[in-house]
């Protein structure tokens, strides 16, 4: 388990309480486009080792709790959705913050029962645990900043003891790449219903990379198989790729795939289309292309 944060520094925070209402979802740009976290529902305790030109990344797991997962993940994206809500009404958000596990809960689309709020605890609990160590917005290649996900979190009760909410601390790292305007991009609330670790770890690599861009965006298989973290044989990870393609799965997106000159396949993205014949087009061009292959 990471250390706990010293008492002192803990005092030297000041306590964001969560603010209510349907905030728009922000998702922080550096955990959509590198591989972070488990894209697995059963439990990952071998590390991601990620290299890429200056960025480096090694994510290890606790054989007690496991990796963090990317549904775990939707914990980070609530928490960068408040920060940068409270920035823009002019308030002052924290490292430091407080909220019911019911708000938390109904904003990533859960249940709210026993059972839900046990899996949120369990969630709070790899990311705890988690531990990563990156040279992303370190001033040189050769430093790495290294961070658990949750500095450390507590449940919360009143006099009386009865429970009422939950109080967690972020990493100095995350906080600062929320904070800023350039670190954050706003997510389809879709997002959120997506069940397969693979399907929500492209959405999130789309959308940052692809953005909007009209003309798309194009992924060789194999860039996105190291990519992704992932410890499915490439053969497994490039059928995946074609059902996902087959199924139109991501929100706000078409997927269509494209065999390669040299050998090879990629996955094209491209923004949905308004009219209802061309995007029923490109739906059944790419389940065509889906049944040839498998």
């Amino acid at each position: 388990m990471p250390p706990r944060l010293p008492q002192s520094d803990r005092q030297q925070l000041e306590l964001f309480r969560a603010l209510p209402g349907d905030l728009a979802a922000r998702d922080a740009q550096d955990l959509m486009a590198y591989p972070f976290f488990s894209l697995a529902k059963t439990p990952r305790t071998a590390p991601i080792d990620f290299k890429a030109g200056e960025v480096a990344i090694r994510v290890e797991a606790t054989a007690e709790h496991g990796m963090a997962t990317i549904w775990d993940a939707d914990v980070l994206i609530w928490a960068a959705s408040q920060i940068v809500e409270a920035r823009d009404a002019g308030l002052r958000p924290s490292r430091l913050m407080a909220a019911t596990p019911y708000e938390i809960l109904t904003f990533i689309g859960r249940g709210v029962g026993a059972r839900d709020y046990q899996r949120l605890k369990a969630a709070l609990d790899r990311l705890q645990s988690t531990t990563v160590a990156t040279t992303i917005r370190q001033a040189t290649a050769r430093r790495m900043h290294r961070f658990s996900w949750i500095n450390e979190w507590k449940e919360t009760a009143d006099a009386a003891g009865r429970p009422y909410g939950l109080e967690l601390i972020l990493p100095d790292w995350f906080f600062a790449g929320v904070i800023d305007h350039a670190l954050v991009l706003t997510i389809d609330r879709a997002y959120f219903d997506l069940t397969g670790g693979l399907e929500r770890w492209l959405y999130r690599l789309v959308r940052k990379h692809g953005g909007r861009q009209s003309g798309g965006w194009v992924f060789d298989f194999r860039h996105l198989h190291a990519k992704s973290g992932s410890l499915s044989r490439f053969s497994d990870f490039a059928l995946d790729l074609r059902r996902l393609a087959g199924r139109q799965a991501l929100p706000g997106y078409a997927l269509r795939v494209r065999r390669l000159r040299g050998g090879g396949e990629a996955l094209v993205f491209t923004p949905l289309v308004v009219d209802p014949l061309a995007r029923l087009a490109a739906r059944m061009d790419a389940l065509a292309y889906v049944e040839e292959s498998l």
